[in-house]
Parts: structure tokens; C-alpha cells; sequence
């Protein structure tokens, strides 16, 4: 929808029907565990590549890379603690990047932890994507301006993607880990083994930190020797030893070592032909108790990164606490560790691929343990099945009936949150089975509502294949159909309308009359995206009349409400009033209070188009107070949106600057950047006509960017014509130019006529600014003419007035008189009572040109009248101005005085410094006028100064003209009046006016330079 012209310009606000997860402090490396030895080379290095004096062109970025298990994470941790005694870093951010995991941490999870680790708020933190990253850099930036220096310590990770976007700007420095080599990020360090010396103090290190008097290192030193080269002098391979040697404390290291040498099997990936990690493990694994063996084997069979304690209960059908007692026995192991959520359980990547052997070797054994644990993790994903099911009804709309599991929505949410990646990862896991598609079918409210939309695609694709998988044809239309609906959301509009194209063919073919309504009104909203409206109105009238012929009360509903949008785009705006009015009343009906809501909200939207603006404000309010009712934030800030558009076209900015900047954070709270641009556009919009532009400016530019992010070409479009608008109130008219021409250029790119005729209408204005009024009227033509083409009769006023300024300054004043009487009469016809005061202004000004004084008189009084009417101070000054320059040609120099300085007054009341220079300037005419000479020179140079502050050049020449003029009335000095008349022509040249400049200078070199005359200056 496009908020109407006012004034001299156009404004475009777009409106849009959408659908969402605490710092901690700097200090986050953890003390060394007990034995650290042998990475003095290592730290030496990592030290010149951190330290602040190092070259200039190095970054202080390392990357370590090595075996898994080889102590990468402990030397960072290391040289970290070693930087910070020295007093390089201020602080520390920690990220585990989870890189051998089924399902890798992204770049854009990690950023949010460190931001949230830099004490960004959670309903701060921007959407996925390059916004996110640039707060990162930004918030590290500000950080070493403040004189802090950070070490960021990337953990785990696979990919140089994963730790591309985390790479630090500035001089903080940053360690990475990994398995594998990163060229392009940094100094790259292979990790290596621990020398044998090095390994042996390890253990003893870590057997004396368990127990001050274990001499057993020093008894065996052989056998220590021995153990460690078992052990592979891997760091981790050894802490686990000590912690089996601690564990019992009277077996020699003799037997430990022995015991190692003669086990069976290696893992994967880490043998280098003598030593064995898988040996570590074994001996490990074999003092278990054997519930405790059997729970360690089981938690592989959980697909994702981590386990809950009552998940892991299920899996091993034990009771809860009994789970959560053997879980805490395997932590004490070092086999499994506690996370970072309390009741939250992880595994090392090596011992997890050890425990996936475990339990195939378990199951190997026969039929019976095979299907136990077959039966195990069938428990597992039906818990995840259930419990994803039972949050969804939380999320579906109110009088769904709620289950139990859950308390309410919020508690929903969270289990939702905490289990996403694991309900993911089974989902790939079980991606032909039932339960592929169950998780499917359960999990897309929730990724929507969090606005995780490629999560959300990917699980509806996983879904539809599950239903091929399993040839279920009753459910694969549906899934057809939401995938469709999640392939809108990422405005994959042509990959969405095939999806609802297929659903609507098969539910055809199963002779599914409901479903085939769904996808037809599914159907017809990605047309209207695709700004194909005639056929969206076809697809939404053909699903109302289905959901009509199945007795589907609520679908009817939905398909007028839908209905009524398409018909708005057509601008059909009392055909769509009546669609939403029916659709409203049906979802009363059926109690459907948030569809009522949504009603309610688009209702306003066509209440707005037809101008009833009280009756869209109650529509608007209703709406935001159904949303907030239903617990929906995300159609709340779009009522929010609307409602402070409706607020602009009241003229009560204030209350409309609260309620764009509500519905911008309630976007940024649910993760919608796209309803984010929107609300910066509107936001934008009010700004100006509060008169802050540069914030406006700033507005626009967000909300072009965001919409540039999310893909939408249409909206940056909108919001180009609207940072056009700001540029030209800042009088940077050259890019206010580039800005209408782009915003043109996209409108005609995305078909959008109508908004092509904006982007004409305000590219003429800027054309006038720059006095090319040849092609001012052009575009001034061409936007009328695609006005009357939509039959919008309230833009083709505007654009009528606004060919009549562009026909005023080519001196055609009477087909200025006809353009400013048809806006003039346009506005009456459409009731805009602001756009007829602005054609009554302008029709005086034309009126003044013709020497029909009286008339324009009339004219201006008339204008001062209705804009006092609509409560617009700005242009009743305008309208003051302007009348006080009529009643000078009438010599009622007396009423001009007064008519001028109430215009000063008003103008200095809204802040608006340009417009007061104008009203001091003509002030100073009428003292002129009054021959009170020393006045109306005071007045001259106050006008003169102002203006030129502003940089309005031409303005500015006619100023020092007018002051020469008073001045040469005045008997003043020659030389002043020549002054004052070079000072004219040096202003007109700079605003490349040569014409008037030859005539200043002229009567600055002439005999008695007051033979000139100076020029009043009007407000449009």
C-alpha cells in the first residue's frame, strides 16, 4: 500500500501481513588443567603472533591445526592465559564451533554467541545474515577504541566459512582449531603429539593433582614411559588414563601399560601405525559398571550435538533420576561432559565415534540386543515426535486444543529452542521414514516463528520425500503446500508457485475439495508477490468458492480476507472493503479470534486507501489489541506498522514515531528483517515531516539496505523514492536525482506502474529544485498519465499541482491556472482536504503571476484556512507568506507586515530555518514598502545569511537582489548597493542561474546601481 501524496512530493510506505531465541563476561578461559607441559615451542609461537608490537602487515591470527584429542584446545587456552600476563588482552570470547558434529555450529550461531558474550541483548541481536556480522565488527571495533584489545578463540572448527565471518577486525587477535588445515585466515601451526618426556610429566601432573602423594610416576619411570607412548602422548588420551589410574589407586602403571598394549581395534582416522587412542578408550570404557557401559553405547544413537537428561532416560528407559545418576558418573569419567545448560549432556567427537563402534559392535552380537537398541532409539525419536507435536499446538491459533506436556507457549518455545538441532538432525536421519515426515509436519510453526526459514525449507523438503519415500499420497499434497508456503517466506516466489501449482494438482486428483481450496488460496498469495494480480484474484475467489461448496466457514474466511488484499493491489478499494468486512465478520463467527485480527488489520488498510482515516485508525488498534491478546508479535508490529501510517495521515507524528518504532523492534524481536525495512521506511516517512531529516535519511538508507538483504527489489524500490524525498529537503538535489531515477528504473524493472509514477511525480520535483523545468514537466506529465491509467484520482491531483509549479516557472501561467484549478478540483472530489489547500496556494501563486490580485487574495486565505483546518502550522506559514506578498502588490504594505511576520513566527515554531529566511526576506519588502528603510535591511540580511547557511543559492541572490533594492531606496552608500548586487551575482552563478547573475551584475556595474529590481520569493 502507498501512503498518499502531500504537499509537493509523494511518499511511499509499504505495509506487509508476516509471522521468533545474555552476556556473559570476558574473562572466559578456563584454568589449565592440572600436568599442562610441553608446548613451549607452540606458545613462543602463538606469543609473536599475538604480540601488539609484531609487524605491522601481520594479522594475530593463528590457526592450529592437528589430530583430534592432540591438546589444540588446551594450547589456546594456553597461550591465551600467557598473553593476558603480559597484559595484551582485555578480554577473552570463547566460541565452540562444533565443526565434526553431524550438523556444524554456522557462522551466524557462532556470531550470536560472541555478541552475546559482548553483552549485546538478545532483542538486539539483527537477523542471520551480513547485518549480524557487521554488529560483530562494529561492537569489536567500538571495544578497541575504547583502548580494549580482545582474543577470540574459535574452537572446533572444519571450515574456513565457519571462522571467515568471525575473523576480528582491527588489532584483536584470534586462535582457531581444527582437524584440518585453513590456509587464508591466518598463521597456520600443525599441533604435534607431546614429546615422551613431556607426555610423562603430563600424567603425573594430572595423577598428583587427583592425589598430592601419587608417586607412581616416579616409582615406574619406565612403565610411565611406557603408558604415555600407549597413550600416543595425546594429551586427552592421557588425562583419561589418570583419571582410570586415580580411579584405582593401587593398580601399577605396569598393569595400565600392559593393558594397553595388548588391546584389539583403532580408531579411525588416529593411527599412525604404533599407537592407539581406541585402547585409551577401551580400558575406559571397560571399567564402566555395565549400566553405565550400556547408557555411554546408547547416547550415540542420538543424531544430534547434544542429549537432554530426560531424552537420555527415554533412551535408556530408565527413570529419570537414576538416568541423570549414571550420566553424572560418565561426566566424572571424562566420557561424557556436562553442558553448557544445566541437565544438558555432550560427548567428545572422538569418544562419540568410539561409542557409534560400541554400540554396532553390540548390536552385532545377535537379533536380540539389535532390536533392543533399535527399540532404544525408536524411543528416543518418538519422545522428539511427541513432544514436537505436543509444542506445535501451542503455536497453532487460539481454540486449538493445547496439550499438556507443556504449560504454556513460552515453556513450548524454549523445549523447542533447546532441542532444535537434535529435532533436525533426526530429522535427517529419519528422512524417508514416518517420522522424517512427522518431525516435518511438527516442526514448521515453530522455525517460522523463530523466522529460521532455511530450516524451515529444509525440513518441509524433508517431509515431502518422506511421503514419496513412503508413497503417501493423502499427505504428500499437503506437504507440497507447506513447502510452498516456506519457500514464500524466503521469497523463492517461482519455486513457490510451482509447490502450490503441485498441491493443487494432486489434491484435484484425490478429489481433496479442502485441500485443493488451501493451495489455491496459498496460490493466489505468491502471485500477488509476483505481482501478478488479476490471476491472484482468480485464485483466491476460486478457493473462496470451494471452501464455500465444502462448508469450510473459516477457509472462506481466509480466502475473502486474502481476497480483499489482492483486490486492494487493483485498487479496487470498496470491493476489498467489503471482502474484509465479510471475511472479519466470518472469523467472528467461528471464533477464530487472531484470523479476526488479521481481518481487522487489512481492513484498515483499505479504510486508508478510501481516505476514512478515523474508522482505519479503530480498525488498526483493533487488530494490534486481537494480536497481543493471541500472543502474536509478529502480526502485532504489522498492526503497529499500519496503525502509525494512519497516525501520519492524521497528523499526529508523534504518536505515529511511537508506533513505527514499536513495530520495528517487535520485527527485530522476532527476526523478520524484512517487516524490519518496512517499519525503518514508515519510520523514516514521519521523521520528515517532523523535520528531522537527517534521521530520516539514516531510516531509509537501514530499510534500503535491509530490503537490498531479504531480496526484495519492490521494496527498496519504495524505499529509494522515499530517501529521494529526504535528500531534497537537505537540498542535496543531485542525489536526491540519482535516488527518484533509481527508485523509477526499479518500479519499472518489478512492473509496478503506479509506483513508477511516484518516482516520476518526485523526480520532477527534484528536476524543478535544479531548475531543468523542460523535464520537470515531463516527468510531472508521464506521472499523471500513469496515475489516471490506475484511475487514482488523489495521486493525479498531486501530479497536477505539482505540473502547474513546473508550468509557473516556464512562465505558461495560464496553463498553470488550469493544472492547480483540476488539483484543486481532484482534491475536492476525493475529499483530501490538505491536498486541496495545497492547490488553493499554488493556484494564488499563478493568480499573483497573472496580476489577478483579488483573486489570488482568495485564493492564499482560502489555503491559510483549510491547512489551519487539518492542523498543518507548516503550511498555514506557507500560506501566510504567500498572502502577505499579494497584499504588497495590493499596497496594503500595513496587513503584509503582519501577514509576514506571522508566517516568520510559525515557521520559527516548527523549526523550519529555510522557510523562515523566506518570510524574513519578504518581511523585509513590506518595511521596504512602509519606507522603514533600517528595518527592512536588517530583515534583507537576516534572510540573506540564513539562506546562504543553507546553501539555497538561488535563494540566497534573490535576497542580496531584494536587499540592493532597499538599500538603493534607501540612499545608501553606491558602494553598498554594489555590494550588495555583486554579492546576488555571485550567488545566482553558484546556483548555475547565469541568466539572473548577467542582470546582477549589470545593475552592479550600471549608473546608479538601484535602477534594479529585486525578486519577492513565494512558497510553494
Amino acid at each position: 500500500m502507498s501512503g498518499p501524496t502531500q504537499g509537493s512530493g509523494t511518499q511511499n510506505n509499504t505495509f506487509v501481513q508476516q509471522y521468533a531465541p545474555v552476556p556473559t563476561a570476558l574473562d572466559a578461559l578456563p584454568p589449565l588443567p592440572e600436568g599442562f607441559t610441553g608446548r613451549n615451542d607452540d606458545i613462543t609461537f602463538l606469543l609473536k603472533v599475538l604480540d601488539p608490537d609484531r609487524a605491522t602487515d601481520q594479522s594475530a591470527v593463528a590457526v592450529l591445526s592437528g589430530w583430534g584429542g592432540v591438546g589444540k584446545t588446551t594450547l589456546a587456552h594456553a597461550a591465551g592465559h600467557a598473553a593476558q600476563e603480559r597484559g595484551w588482552f582485555t578480554g577473552v570470547l570463547l566460541v565452540d564451533l562444533r565443526g565434526y558434529d553431524p550438523h556444524p555450529a554456522q557462522a551466524d550461531d557462532a556470531l550470536e554467541a560472541l555478541l552475546r558474550s559482548l553483552g549485546v541483548r538478545p532483542k538486539h541481536l539483527p537477523p542471520p545474515g551480513a547485518q549480524r556480522e557487521a554488529l560483530y565488527r562494529s561492537q569489536l571495533n567500538a571495544r578497541e577504541r575504547a583502548g580494549e584489545r580482545l582474543l577470540v578463540v574459535a574452537d572446533n572448527a572444519s571450515t574456513a566459512g565457519q571462522v571467515r565471518p568471525l575473523l576480528p577486525p582491527g588489532d584483536h587477535g584470534m586462535l582457531v582449531t581444527s582437524r584440518h588445515s585453513l590456509p587464508g585466515l591466518g598463521r597456520m601451526r600443525t599441533v604435534n603429539r607431546l614429546q615422551p618426556d613431556d607426555a610423562v610429566a603430563l600424567l603425573k601432573g594430572a595423577l598428583q593433582g587427583n592425589d598430592p602423594d601419587d608417586q607412581r610416576v616416579d616409582e615406574e619411570p619406565a612403565a610411565a614411559e611406557q603408558l604415555a607412548l600407549a597413550c600416543g602422548c595425546l594429551p586427552l588420551a592421557l588425562q583419561i588414563t589418570a583419571a582410570l589410574l586415580a580411579g584405582d589407586p593401587g593398580q601399577p602403571l605396569a598393569e595400565r601399560a600392559e593393558s594397553l598394549a595388548h588391546a584389539e581395534g583403532l580408531l579411525d582416522g588416529l593411527n599412525d601405525g604404533e599407537r592407539s587412542l581406541r585402547a585409551t578408550f577401551d580400558q575406559s570404557f571397560d571399567r564402566l559398571p555395565p549400566q553405565e557401559q550400556d547408557l555411554f553405547r546408547l547416547l550415540s544413537l542420538n543424531a544430534g550435538p547434544d542429549i537432554s537428561t530426560p531424552a537420555a532416560a527415554v533412551l535408556a528407559d530408565l527413570p529419570q533420576a537414576a538416568a541423570e545418576r549414571l550420566l553424572g558418573r560418565l561426566a566424572a569419567s571424562h566420557l561424557i561432559e556436562r553442558g553448557t545448560i544445566r541437565g544438558r549432556w555432550q560427548m567428545h567427537d572422538l569418544l562419540r565415534a568410539y561409542a557409534h563402534e560400541q554400540a554396532d559392535a553390540f548390536m552385532g552380537r545377535g537379533r536380540v540386543p539389535r532390536r533392543r537398541y533399535e527399540q532404544a532409539r525408536a524411543r528416543l525419536t518418538d519422545h522428539y515426535v511427541q513432544l514436537a507435536k505436543a509444542a506445535d499446538t501451542h503455536l497453532q491459533p487460539p481454540g486449538t486444543t493445547v496439550a499438556s506436556q507443556f504449560a504454556d507457549r513460552t515453556q513450548a518455545l524454549a523445549w523447542f529452542d533447546a532441542e532444535r538441532e537434535n529435532l533436525i538432525a533426526t530429522a535427517h536421519t529419519e528422512a524417508t521414514t514416518k517420522t522424517g515426515a512427522s518431525l516435518g509436519f511438527a516442526l514448521g510453526r515453530y522455525l517460522g516463528w523463530r523466522r529460521r526459514l532455511q530450516d524451515l525449507v529444509m525440513v518441509r523438503s524433508l517431509a515431502l520425500d518422506a511421503c514419496h519415500a513412503m508413497g503417501d499420497t493423502r499427505n504428500v499434497a499437503g506437504a507440497w503446500n507447506n513447502l510452498g508456503g516456506a519457500l514464500k517466506e524466503l521469497r523463492r516466489y517461482e519455486e513457490a508457485l510451482d509447490a502450490h501449482q503441485t498441491a493443487r494438482n494432486l489434491h484435484q486428483q484425490t478429489g481433496d475439495t479442502h485441500g485443493e481450496a488451501g493451495a489455491w488460496n496459498n496460490l493466489g498469495l505468491v502471485l500477488r508477490e509476483l505481482r501478478r494480480f488479476e490471476e491472484a484474484l482468480d485464485a483466491h475467489q476460486t478457493a473462496r468458492e470451494l471452501h464455500q461448496q465444502t462448508g469450510d466457514t473459516h477457509g472462506e474466511a481466509s480466502a475473502w480476507n486474502n481476497l480483499g488484499g489482492a483486490l486492494q493491489e487493483l485498487r479496487r478499494f470498496e470491493e476489498a472493503l467489503d471482502a474484509h468486512q465479510t471475511a472479519r465478520n466470518l472469523h467472528q463467527q467461528t471464533g477464530d479470534t487472531h484470523s479476526e485480527a488479521t481481518a481487522w488489520n487489512n481492513l484498515g488498510g483499505a479504510l486508508q486507501e478510501l481516505r476514512r482515516y478515523e474508522e482505519a485508525l479503530d480498525a488498526h488498534q483493533t487488530a494490534r489489541n486481537l494480536h497481543q491478546q493471541t500472543g502474536d508479535t509478529h502480526s502485532e508490529a504489522t498492526a503497529w506498522n499500519n496503525l502509525g501510517t494512519v497516525l501520519q495521515e492524521l497528523r499526529r507524528y508523534e504518536e505515529a514515531l511511537d508506533a513505527h518504532q514499536t513495530a520495528r523492534n517487535l520485527h527485530q524481536q522476532t527476526g523478520d528483517t524484512h517487516g524490519e525495512a518496512t517499519a525503518w521506511n514508515n519510520l523514516g516517512t514521519v521523521l520528515q515531516e517532523l523535520r528531522r531529516y537527517e534521521e530520516a535519511l539514516d531510516a531509509h538508507q537501514t530499510a534500503r539496505d535491509l530490503f537490498q538483504q531479504t531480496g526484495d527489489t519492490h521494496g527498496e524500490a519504495g524505499a529509494w523514492n522515499n530517501l529521494g524525498l529526504v535528500l531534497q529537503e537537505l537540498r542535496r538535489f543531485e542525489e536526491a536525482l540519482d535516488a527518484h531515477q533509481t527508485a523509477r528504473d526499479l518500479f519499472q524493472q518489478t512492473g509496478d506502474t503506479h509506483g513508477e509514477a511516484s518516482a516520476w511525480n518526485n523526480l520532477g520535483l527534484v528536476l524543478q529544485e535544479l531548475r531543468r523545468y523542460e523535464e520537470a514537466l515531463d516527468a510531472h506529465q508521464t506521472a499523471r498519465d500513469l496515475f489516471q491509467q490506475h484511475a487514482d484520482t488523489h495521486s493525479e491531483a498531486t501530479a497536477w499541482n505539482n505540473l502547474g509549479g513546473a508550468l509557473q516557472e516556464l512562465r505558461r501561467y495560464e496553463e498553470a491556472l488550469d493544472a492547480h484549478q483540476t488539483a484543486r478540483n481532484l482534491h475536492q472530489q476525493t475529499g483530501d482536504t490538505h491536498g486541496e489547500a495545497t492547490a488553493w496556494n499554488n493556484l494564488g501563486l499563478v493568480l499573483k503571476e497573472l496580476r489577478r490580485y483579488e483573486e489570488a487574495l482568495d485564493a492564499h486565505q482560502t489555503a491559510r484556512d483549510l491547512f489551519q483546518q487539518t492542523g498543518d502550522t507548516h503550511n498555514v506559514a506557507s500560506a501566510w507568506n504567500n498572502l502577505g506578498l499579494v497584499l504588497q502588490e495590493l499596497r496594503r504594505y500595513e496587513e503584509a507586515l503582519d501577514a509576514h511576520q506571522t508566517a516568520r513566527n510559525l515557521h520559527q515554531q516548527t523549526g523550519d530555518t529555510h522557510s523562515e529566511a523566506t518570510a524574513w526576506n519578504n518581511l523585509g519588502t513590506a518595511y521596504r514598502g512602509l519606507e522603514r528603510f533600517e528595518e527592512a535591511v536588517a530583515a534583507g540580511q537576516q534572510a540573506a545569511e540564513m539562506l546562504a547557511a543553507a546553501e539555497d543559492w538561488f535563494r540566497t541572490g534573490q535576497a542580496w537582489a531584494e536587499l540592493a533594492t532597499t538599500l538603493t531606496a534607501a540612499h545608501a552608500d553606491p558602494q553598498q548597493v554594489t555590494d550588495a548586487w555583486n554579492y546576488s551575482a555571485t550567488a545566482y552563478t553558484q546556483a548555475g542561474a547565469e541568466e539572473e547573475a548577467t542582470t546582477s551584475r549589470t545593475n552592479a556595474t550600471s549608473t546608479g546601481a538601484g535602477a534594479g529590481t529585486g525578486t519577492d520569493t513565494p512558497e510553494p
